[in-house]
């Protein structure tokens, strides 16, 4: 049997400031990731998570995402990982092609 248990979260305002931020920027990294592969698709070029990893670590080193160093990077990693599943199913033709994030109409959520 299957248990499912739900807890409502009271942030502080520094940890409401800290979600909003971490969620800000998973959007972005979501959004640079899939123009990025999304190039590369109209090029006929395959791109894998690795791939998307190292451009990740690359923007990191730039001046104008540097600001992606001040949230954890796992929440950006596991934003990676759930584009190459979106990916993964659209090969496998059991989606559609992944959608790019809005601020106001996407679901803020990590992991």
């Amino acid at each position: 049997m299957k248990r499912a248990f739900k807890y409502r979260f009271y942030p502080s305002d520094a940890q409401a400031a800290e979600l909003s931020r971490t969620f800000g920027w998973v959007r972005k990294v979501y959004v640079l990731a899939l123009a990025a592969r999304t190039e590369a698709w109209a090029r006929k070029e395959r791109v894998n998570y690795h791939q998307t990893s190292a451009m990740l670590t690359a923007w990191k080193k730039t001046e104008e995402l540097a600001f992606l160093n001040d949230v954890s990077s796992v929440p950006l990693q596991q934003t990676l990982r759930h584009l190459q599943t979106a990916f993964t199913h659209f090969f496998g033709m059991r989606a559609k092609y992944p959608r790019f994030k809005s601020r106001k109409k996407s679901r803020k959520s990590a992991e």
